[in-house]
């Protein structure tokens, strides 16, 4: 879990107090320094016994939250990952307002492409590309399974990869099936903008920043997913 300790502590610097935290259906949030959401994955590892000092959250530090996010337990790890987004400063200045699925589509034409994760714009790619594999750990029709990840990879040009996989801790094994000239994309809202990924060999990173937490926290609260929900700027970061 070594992005995860290098994210942690790219933000220890900026430790602060934590004002609100939630854990909603299909996400959290993390309010300190600024607002920061993760996915809640279903069917994943959560303990009987619930989130470890469940109630005393608020008197912890916004790092000893951050910290979570190495947990085996995805509800802890995904209270984690929002600590750790809550406290990245987002320089929009660095970044572009650019569409993951336009970035994808244009540098995967007649390529072979993979995505880590199942996402809404899966048939709209699949006349784009010339061959496409879509990795899942809950298969949909057509997916392949997430033992298939070391002989897919090694043979793709583009290989999107959802944030959940800091989550779950599995973005450094699949990192390591890559090809090294890939175009390789971390995206989705429990995406740290954060450069430290660069390094890891991510070529562009596709995240959220929370706008109006007020406007987020009424619709994840009501269980809303992510698509068409306000309160959000979606960005992106490409490796110069």
């Amino acid at each position: 879990m070594k992005i995860i300790t290098e994210l942690i502590n790219s933000v220890k610097n900026k430790d602060c107090e934590v004002k609100e935290v939630y854990t909603f259906a299909r996400f959290s949030m993390v309010v300190s320094r600024n607002c920061g959401i993760a996915s809640v994955l279903k069917d994943a590892y959560c303990s009987h016994e619930g989130v470890k000092d469940a109630g005393k959250l608020l008197e912890k530090s916004a790092i000893e939250l951050a910290e979570y996010a190495l947990s085996d337990d995805i509800l802890e790890a995904s209270i984690g990952t929002s600590a750790i987004n809550s406290l990245i400063d987002i320089h929009e200045e660095e970044c572009v307002e650019i569409n993951a699925y336009d970035i994808i589509a244009d540098k995967g034409k007649g390529k072979n492409v993979a995505l880590i994760g199942h996402f809404p714009f899966v048939e709209k790619l699949n006349d784009k590309v010339n061959n496409l594999w879509v990795i899942e750990k809950s298969t949909q029709p057509g997916d392949s399974e997430e033992r298939e990840t070391k002989d897919i990879l090694p043979n793709c040009d583009v290989i999107a990869i959802t944030g959940t996989t800091i989550i779950n801790h599995t973005l450094e094994d699949i990192l390591s099936y890559c090809k090294k000239d890939s175009l390789k994309i971390l995206l989705g809202p429990s995406t740290p903008m954060s450069p430290i990924l660069f390094s890891y060999g991510i070529d562009v990173i596709s995240g959220t920043k929370i706008v109006d937490k007020d406007k987020v926290f009424n619709y994840f609260s009501q269980g809303s997913g992510f698509q068409g929900i306000s309160g959000v700027r979606l960005l992106t970061m490409i490796k110069k």
